[in-house]
Formats: structure tokens, C-alpha cells, sequence
């Protein structure tokens, strides 16, 4: 299998029997760019329980080359929350093979981990992961060339992941994308656009600009398409796009109210909201067939389904006992659950990779804040304290959240690690909201 942009996949050079197989999605061409600033990302406490480690610059990989290789793992890994990268300028030595590596240095300085390399010809990236303390080595790649220098960003997310996983055993999201809503002016003067990103923030991609709302984009289980909710004329509709070549589907258009699609584990269906017969409710759509299946029935407001991950439930807001709250369906209908008691509301629910919890909106009297919501113990976790936090979404590893919360010059974007210690602030001239994470856009 060979990566988009041509290169083969990893290999490792120490002939360990797995490899990588990256398949890195690289939106084309055919977007223009937002013409914003890249996502200015400000990381806020943490690191007195992360790791320590050093990710050392590339041999070869010199200052002024357009990607920094070592500076992204690095960037990377802080931001996970789980790391403390120690600075360039602490680092006693800047080794490029085993044979350079002096282990006591670095445990002169605390450091529990080394990745060290080179960049060599063709834009290979050859890289060592090194438990210090114990004195192994854990992981040796070679990376895949690209075919453009500026694709090594993406390399430098794939040697992120494995060393993620290499370390905690858990699946890196650096090499994920995020989706989000940005709008600009006021009034008639108002714009609109569905913009997709790298998880770090770089290299935004405009699908659609409007001068009426798109409102719930929606990552498809493959991330090779959204649906969204747009406008047209003031109607509302449910489209759904294809990343790549940006194909436009309008997939249901009813009179009243066309809401929050979201898409069944398999790809095949979209729960979404409509109002066409009654009040608003929950229906199921199918893709294929365009039939569509009534899951709720109240005289209440049913909105912003979600499924588990294995189908066979839905998770969706519901006013029906005097404010909204969060219930749950079987897939195949059914009476609704009340799931959530605690706090003036909660709402906009959707499930953890694991299926073991949910991350929500929950009004307290100090306004909406993010919080996870444990199915098994049946409690509720506040994550953030902002006054106006809203439209969560996991992370496809379920480590992190990210979301929506009003900062000093609008709405941005911000994440939070699942245990509430560590808090990331993605800023961005004009209002940035309802972001969403990608799954995974590897296969191994």
C-alpha cells in the first residue's frame, strides 16, 4: 500500500514485522485556502504529571528548510497532554545514531524518553525512539519520501502517532483532520464557511462559502465526507460532501426543519432531525434508498441524535421533561431512557470511541461547560469552566475534546484532555464554531 502522495509506507529498519500503513488524506487542490491565519494554538497547564522527553532535531533537517520535523513531533506530543518536551536549548547532545546516543545524559536530566534521526535523501525520515531509564530501544523507522518537501509536515504526524502509540499504547490522532463552521460580518453583510483542517491546525480548506448558516457538519466513518446542514433561500437542507473531489449531494430537504445529521457507524444511514409531520423528532435516513424511519414521536423537541459505536443505540437531546436533557433509543425504535438528572440541562451528547461514556454540554449555574457523562456509574464529570462552552467532540482515540467557547474576540475553538488537566486555545480571526473531530484516516 502506498501513501496518497505516492511514497511508499513505512518500514522499519530493525526488521520488526509491523509496519504502517498510512494512508493520510491530503485534500486537493480544488479548495482554496481560507485565506485566514493558521489555528494559533496556546497550550495551558499539565506538564507538572506529563512525561518527560526529548525529541531531538533531525540530522540534516536544518534551520530555514520548510518543515521542521522535530519541532512538529514535538509540538505534537505537547499537546496531547500526556508529554513535556525538553527544549532544544537544555539538550547536552543531538545524537543522529544509536552509536551518538550517551544515555547518561539524558538521564542527567530527567528524561524518560529520546527520538533522534536523520533526514536523509529523498525526504526519508530515519527515526529512534529510546526508553532511557531502561536503556532499550523501542521503535526504528524509516519514513516515506514524499513527493513535495511541504508533505513532510504529514510525515512528521506520522512519526507523532507511533510515537504515541510506541509509548502510551494508545493510537495517535496527529495525522486527523477537524471540520468547523467560521463566519465573518454582520447582518446582510454575513459569511459563511465549512472549513477542514490538519488537527494542529495547519493547511485549512474551504468546502463550502454560503451567505446563509451551515450549522452540523459530520464527519462519514471513512472521513472522506461530512454532512452539514445549509440554506438555501432560507430553507433548510441536509448535504453531504465528498472531501477529495467536492461533490455536493442534497440528501433530504422537508419543509420545517432540517437538522443535525449524524452518521451511523456503518456509513449507511444519517439519524437526523425533521419536523415535517409533527414536532421535531428523530428520524433515520437511508443513504441508498433515501427511506426514511420515525425513531421518536412527542410533542416535545427530539434533536441532535447520535450513535453508539456499535449501531445499535442513539443518544439525542429531548425537552419532553420540561428542559432538555439526555435520553437514549435502540436503533430499531422504541421507548426512550432518560440518561441525565443532574444540572439545569444537558445536551448535544455523542459517544466516546469506547462507547463508555458521553461528552455533552452541561448547564450549571455557572453557565454550559463541557463534561463527560459515565454511563456505567452514572455521573457527571465537568471538563471546562468557561460560561459559554458548547458543540463537544472526541477525539478518534477518545483521549481528547474538542469544542467551541467564546474567548476575547469571538467564538474559538479550544480541547481539553479527557482528565480536565491540560487545555488547548485554537484562535482564529472571526467567529470559529461547531468543530468536529475526524476518525482516523489511517488503515493498518
Amino acid at each position: 500500500m502506498t501513501h496518497p502522495t505516492g511514497a511508499p509506507t513505512a518500514r522499519r529498519i530493525d526488521g520488526w514485522s509491523r509496519c504502517l500503513l498510512s494512508m493520510s488524506l491530503v485534500v486537493t487542490a480544488l479548495f482554496a485556502n481560507v485565506g485566514y491565519a493558521q489555528l494559533e494554538i496556546t497550550v495551558r497547564g499539565g506538564t507538572e504529571r506529563a512525561i518527560p522527553i526529548a525529541v531531538v532535531p533531525l540530522q540534516g533537517n536544518n534551520a530555514g528548510d520548510p518543515v521542521d520535523v522535530s519541532r512538529i513531533v514535538s509540538n505534537n506530543l505537547e499537546r496531547s497532554g500526556l508529554f513535556d518536551p525538553l527544549p532544544r536549548e537544555d539538550m547536552l547532545e543531538k545524537p543522529a545514531t544509536p552509536e551518538d546516543l550517551s544515555l547518561r545524559n539524558w538521564r542527567t536530566l530527567g528524561v524518560e524518553y529520546v527520538v533522534f534521526g536523520q533526514l536523509r535523501a529523498n525526504n526519508v525520515v530515519r527515526f529512534h525512539l529510546v526508553d532511557v531509564f531502561k536503556g532499550e530501544r523501542l521503535m526504528a523507522y524509516d519514513m516515506p519520501a514524499p513527493r513535495q518537501v511541504e508533505q513532510l509536515r504529514y510525515t512528521a504526524h506520522d512519526v507523532s502517532d507511533l510515537v504515541f502509540e510506541g509509548i502510551t499504547g494508545n493510537q495517535g490522532v496527529f495525522n486527523t483532520r477537524i471540520a468547523y463552521v467560521t463566519s465573518t460580518g454582520a447582518g446582510d453583510n454575513q459569511r459563511f464557511r465549512l472549513t477542514v483542517a490538519d488537527a494542529d491546525g495547519y493547511n485549512p480548506r474551504v468546502l463550502v462559502r454560503s451567505n446563509e448558516p451551515i450549522m452540523s457538519p459530520a464527519w462519514s466513518p471513512d472521513a472522506r465526507q461530512l454532512a452539514y446542514v445549509g440554506y438555501a433561500n432560507g430553507r433548510s437542507a441536509i448535504y453531504t460532501i465528498d472531501i477529495a473531489s467536492g461533490d455536493r449531494r442534497r440528501v433530504i430537504s422537508e419543509p420545517g426543519i432540517n437538522g443535525s445529521p449524524a452518521w451511523s457507524p456503518d456509513g449507511s444511514k444519517l439519524a437526523i432531525t425533521l419536523s415535517y409531520e409533527e414536532n421535531p423528532d428523530i428520524y433515520v435516513l437511508d443513504l441508498n434508498s433515501g427511506q426514511k424511519r420515525r425513531l421518536t414521536t412527542h410533542w416535545g423537541i427530539d434533536t441532535e441524535a447520535a450513535w453508539s459505536p456499535d449501531g445499535e443505540r442513539l443518544v439525542f437531546t429531548s425537552d419532553r421533561g420540561g428542559a432538555p436533557q439526555i435520553y437514549r433509543i435502540s436503533a430499531s425504535g422504541g421507548s426512550p431512557e432518560r440518561l441525565t438528572f443532574d444540572g439545569r440541562q444537558n445536551l448535544r451528547a455523542s459517544y466516546a470511541p469506547n462507547g463508555e461514556k458521553l461528552v455533552l454540554v452541561h448547564q450549571s449555574d455557572r453557565g454550559y461547560q463541557i463534561a463527560l457523562y459515565d454511563l456505567q456509574r452514572d455521573a457527571i464529570l465537568p471538563l471546562t469552566d468557561g460560561r459559554l462552552d458548547e458543540s463537544p467532540s472526541f477525539a478518534p482515540n477518545g483521549q481528547l475534546v474538542i469544542y467551541a467557547t467564546k474567548g476575547a474576540s469571538g467564538t474559538e475553538l479550544a480541547t481539553v484532555t479527557v482528565d480536565a488537566r491540560v487545555r488547548q486555545n485554537l484562535r482564529q480571526a472571526g467567529n470559529v464554531r461547531e468543530p468536529v473531530w475526524s476518525p482516523f484516516l489511517d488503515a493498518r
